[in-house]
């Protein structure tokens, strides 16, 4: 929750002009709800696509405050974040919640970014790939195996969000491969195929080196993303 609309136009304005499109990689601004009118019309003829911090698992009805599925295809969005940590402690999501949102975005044609991760408590006692794994299968066990294949999956330590600290790359791989396999247990196919990214105070100077890691396919950034410079770094680390 940053920045004001004129502060905002700004930022997409600066990254859509400087940002170079690469075959190789998908980039994605999403923005707050009530910047996605500028998103749409300063991104529209770029090659960045935009999209959504949240969603309702809700398709319509008295839900006052929330915002729909289709409400952000109008907005011409394609991509929603779901279930980041941030939501699931400040506002109590359950894994049952974020595996009805990514549910609610597929079946509105949006691809949903489903943020995973463990605490620092949970890390410590052990419990990273029991939690991880409890939120993958709450996920698997409502979207279709095949529907899963259209998702992408964002393992953000929560210890590491906003902290300065991020995963070593060998964490960090660990926890992608957890995620993989249980993937490639009900399907080999999607798991191969399926993209995860790396969330967690991701910077210009950290980045090469962990997207050059196996099994990590990409960032979802975050503070780093508000400076152009910072934020186009990492992109062209990517590519």
């Amino acid at each position: 929750m940053h920045g004001s609309r004129a502060s905002a136009a700004a930022l997409l304005d600066s990254i859509s002009k400087q940002v170079r499109s690469s075959p190789s990689v998908d980039t994605a601004i999403c923005t707050p709800y009530v910047f996605l009118e500028t998103a749409e019309r300063l991104l529209r003829n770029s090659t960045l696509a935009w999209g959504a911090q949240d969603l309702s698992e809700h398709g319509a009805g008295a839900f006052t405050g929330d915002v729909s599925a289709s409400m952000l295809v109008d907005f011409g969005c394609s991509f929603v974040i779901v279930g980041h940590s941030e939501r699931r402690a400040l506002h109590n999501e359950t894994d049952r919640v974020v595996a009805m949102k990514t549910f609610a975005a597929l079946g509105a044609g949006l691809t949903p970014i489903i943020c995973m991760g463990e605490s620092l408590a949970d890390r410590e006692a052990g419990r990273t790939d029991e939690v991880i794994l409890s939120q993958l299968d709450a996920i698997t066990s409502t979207v279709d195996i095949q529907a899963l294949a259209r998702c992408v999956i964002a393992y953000e330590p929560v210890w590491a969000i906003g902290t300065g600290r991020s995963a070593t790359p060998e964490q960090a791989v660990s926890a992608h491969a957890v995620i993989r396999n249980r993937v490639s247990a009900i399907d080999g196919n999607v798991g191969a195929n399926l993209r995860i990214l790396y969330g967690g105070s991701v910077k210009p100077a950290t980045a090469r080196e962990l997207f050059s890691q196996p099994g990590i396919d990409g960032g979802l950034i975050g503070g780093a993303s508000l400076v152009p410079e910072d934020f186009l770094a990492i992109v062209a680390a990517a590519a």
